[in-house]
């Protein structure tokens, strides 16, 4: 959001659709890219505890069990800081990042974090339940909206900025 001063000596907040930079809608590869790249990063804590507690395993049953559960738990950590806080705070997840997309309102203001819960945790899978229709709606909607982005009322957007010239 932008600030602006108004007649009134007001500061007038703009939401982002305001800005001189166009939202451009994300491609659904992206999407699926960002999405990946969050899960690569959970499954990969989940590999690498598994790893160690059969490393530990043989005589140290105790230790290796309590490893995989340390491992599950920092997955689940790692999942709510970055699907909720994060996304809640920035806009962004750790994929969403690294592939230059941004999650927002659909009216251009910024998520927060209460509606970056109701996106992952309970738009995702009922986008799952759906056997991944949810999920594939973004590819037929005007605005690539899927399902959870309609349920939280939210749109994953890129800015002009990041595209590359000459395209």
């Amino acid at each position: 959001m932008t600030t602006e001063a108004s007649a009134f000596g007001r500061a007038e907040v703009k939401p982002r659709s305001v800005r001189k930079h166009e939202r451009l809608r994300a491609p659904f590869s992206l999407r699926c890219g960002a999405v990946l790249i969050d899960y690569i990063l959970v499954a990969s804590i989940l590999a690498f505890s598994t790893l160690i507690a059969r490393m530990l395993g043989g005589g140290a049953r105790t230790a290796g069990a309590s490893s995989e559960t340390v491992g599950l738990l920092i997955a689940l950590i790692v999942i709510v800081l970055n699907l909720g806080v994060l996304a809640g705070t920035t806009g962004f997840t750790v994929g969403k990042w690294a592939t230059g997309l941004r999650v927002e309102r659909t009216n251009g203001l910024r998520l927060n974090i209460g509606r970056a819960f109701l996106r992952h945790f309970v738009g995702y899978p009922l986008s799952l339940a759906t056997l991944g229709v949810g999920f594939a709606i973004a590819t037929f909607s005007s605005r690539g909206q899927a399902l959870h982005d309609l349920i939280a009322d939210t749109v994953v957007v890129r800015d002009a900025i990041s595209t590359p010239r000459g395209r």
